[in-house]
């Protein structure tokens, strides 16, 4: 499967490698290309200089958002929360017209400091501000309840038993990220329904990083036991 993501940070960088991993032609998007290139030293995450990310992953295609959209089969929005809305926007509405859009991005406001409070809640979500801009796409919301890292490889905790979520209006749309997160090691999808379901799996986040700052670690994840 052809695979964009939108966000060349830390999140899109390791998914965008487990994906290609799989087999699927990925690129990652961006506003201009030659930014990221020029990016020198360690970034806040510690990681390396994206140049050498790419070095490293040569079968990854680096494009602007458009570019990188406007042949693929499947979207992720692998943005930060606060570029969730314009992002997309810049791949251009008919680039994202009838295709699947993974949405695992969190709309956290971190201006108060941590842990971060949560922008919209209840009787929204980030989820459904994105299914509104775009309705042309099919909006699916999930792997936002855990880090970067699990969503690559689950394993790494509990030995992949934990549950991952999916909210969304298409039913084939929720099908194919369902196989999508299959393939990636994840054993335990749970449907939660549409995409006002969304506020659920959203809301999980502010326990989510109060127990990061617990334990001391973000390899951590809800299990659903029935």
């Amino acid at each position: 499967m052809k695979i964009a993501l939108l966000g060349t940070g830390t999140v899109g960088r390791m998914l965008g490698a487990a994906l290609a991993g799989q087999g699927h032609e990925v690129t990652l998007g961006t506003r201009d290309p030659a930014g990221p290139l020029a990016w020198v030293g360690a970034d806040a995450m510690e990681s390396p200089p994206i140049s050498e990310w790419f070095t490293a992953h040569p079968g990854i295609g680096l494009a602007r958002f458009a570019r990188a959209a406007e042949a693929t089969e499947l979207v992720v929005n692998a943005t930060n929360g606060a570029a969730s809305l314009t992002v997309p926007a810049r791949t251009g509405t008919g680039n994202l017209a009838g295709k699947v859009l993974l949405d695992i991005a969190n709309p956290l406001d971190f201006s108060h400091g941590m842990p971060p409070s949560l922008t919209v809640c209840n009787r929204d979500s980030l989820g459904e501000q994105i299914h509104r801009a775009y309705p042309a796409a099919k909006v699916v919301k999930s792997l936002n309840t855990m880090s970067a890292a699990l969503m690559m490889n689950p394993g790494l905790v509990a030995g992949g038993e934990h549950s991952v979520f999916v909210s969304g209006n298409d039913a084939e749309a929720k099908k194919t990220v369902t196989a999508l997160l299959t393939d990636l090691g994840h054993t335990d999808v749970i449907d939660l329904g549409d995409i006002t379901t969304a506020r659920t799996s959203e809301m999980l986040l502010p326990i989510w990083l109060r127990l990061w700052g617990a334990l001391g670690t973000p390899l951590l994840n809800f299990k659903i036991v029935r």
